[in-house]
């Protein structure tokens, strides 16, 4: 055998199999078709990354790659490798949201491979990745009608299934919390820190005027006009609009805050404050320019936008902003994470704005996904109850995992930024 490879007498342990509804599902049900020569170079691609990587990852004849660390179960490899074959990354998640791999800390398995993300695919197939990779669908593009496709395909899918998880403040964006680890209590505390913090860098205070970029569930507009500011906020969901209404009058604001159903592009007015938290992850990198003069031609002279992003290394960004990820066909429609280079660069390019502070927090958001995460799977018997399948349940285990492996390997950050602009109005 060769270095990072054995042969175990013990298989990895299979998990219950669970069906798949070919209608729900077309993807998952059953593996592409493919190629016998492109399955195979899956094959030898997938098996030379996990000899190199620092996990085990066990295969159903009792092979065992790796130099030793967290575990993945392979439990039907052919499928597993048609599946990345015929869709790459894509197809590694269909191939866990139908059980052919597990791991037994799956967020421990997923951070190794974020780490290596970018050494996992030889640099001679990089080359050719516009020949392999999938292309983002046109209608995902986030024109306006594009951007409210999109919204829909996340945010209604069910308000009862996201109170399943968030705290009570219906935060779905990572908090600022005082240490870390955290415990489930301080969730709230963080969000609200979060909040607080990000009003401050826009100053908001009594008599403002505030536009919010992306309503949520309300927080954020309640906390703002509980300092006595006028307040805007959009959002593309009627789920959204309609819950954070009725959060908003049961705390007696509704003559402070007004929640449209309007894209940003729609915005009219001047304001003495934008703020928008993790929303620029939904507008595309052909739109970023928009997304920022708007900030500029909302806010007031002497204004201040608060800013919260996600954001992903400028290097990956520009070798896969035109890819179509698992995260875009199964939970994000549309989405795509700017780089902080890409952030500045257009803020510099396309605004009279100043950059004037940007701050990091990545590992607080590894600790807000873990919470969740915990609190999805505890509650698990809830999320059937509002009529989600298994392979959702999976595929939302699967996001959540994802995204905290991000967080824990580096490869993801969020950030939060203040921008400025000139005059003496406020």
């Amino acid at each position: 055998m060769s270095t990072g490879e054995s042969l175990s007498t013990t298989a990895p342990p299979v998990t219950a199999p669970h069906t798949v509804d070919p209608a729900r599902w077309p993807d998952v049900a059953a593996p592409p078709s493919a190629s016998r020569a492109r399955t195979a170079v899956a094959a030898a691609v997938v098996r030379r990354a996990l000899r190199q990587l620092p996990l085990r990852a066990r295969y159903a004849d009792g092979t065992v790659l790796g130099k030793g660390g967290p575990v993945l179960d392979i439990h039907q490899p052919e499928a597993f490798h048609r599946r990345i074959g015929a869709r790459g990354l894509i197809g590694f998640g269909e191939s866990y949201m139908s059980g052919e791999w597990d791991a037994p800390d799956l967020v421990a398995a997923l951070t190794v491979l974020a780490a290596h993300a970018a050494d996992l695919v030889p640099a001679s197939l990089q080359r050719l990745r516009g020949l392999w990779a999938p292309r983002r669908p046109q209608e995902q593009h986030n024109t306006p009608g594009g951007s409210r496709d999109n919204i829909r395909h996340h945010y209604d899918l069910s308000n009862d299934l996201f109170a399943v998880f968030l705290d009570e403040t219906l935060s779905y964006s990572s908090a600022v919390f005082r240490a870390l680890p955290a415990g489930p209590g301080l969730l709230a505390d963080a969000q609200h820190r979060k909040i607080d913090r990000l009003l401050d860098l826009a100053e908001v205070r009594e008599g403002n005027r505030v536009l919010e970029i992306g309503t949520g569930w309300g927080e954020l507009a309640i906390r703002a006009a509980a300092r006595g500011a006028h307040v805007t906020s959009l959002t593309l969901s009627r789920e959204q609009r309609d819950w954070a209404r009725a959060r908003i009058a049961a705390a007696g604001l509704t003559e402070r805050v007004s929640v449209e159903l309007r894209d940003y592009r729609e915005a009219r007015g001047t304001y003495d404050a934008v703020v928008s938290v993790e929303m620029i992850e939904a507008v595309g990198a052909e739109f970023w320019p928009v997304y920022f003069r708007t900030l500029d031609e909302r806010l007031a002279p002497g204004g201040r936008a608060a800013l919260q992003a996600i954001t992903m290394p400028h290097g990956r960004l520009l070798a896969s902003r035109s890819t179509y990820t698992w995260i875009q066909k199964y939970i994000f429609p549309g989405g795509l994470l700017p780089s902080v280079e890409a952030v500045a660069g257009t803020v510099r390019d396309h605004t009279r704005l100043t950059l004037a502070r940007r701050d990091a927090y990545g590992a607080h958001y590894a600790e807000t996904l873990r919470l969740w995460r915990e609190r999805f799977t505890e509650r698990a018997d809830d999320v059937a109850a509002l009529g989600f399948d298994a392979t959702f349940r999976r595929m939302w285990t699967f996001y959540l995992a994802y995204s905290e492996a991000g967080f824990r390997s580096g490869y993801l950050d969020v950030q939060q930024y203040l921008l400025t602009k000139e005059g003496t109005s406020r």
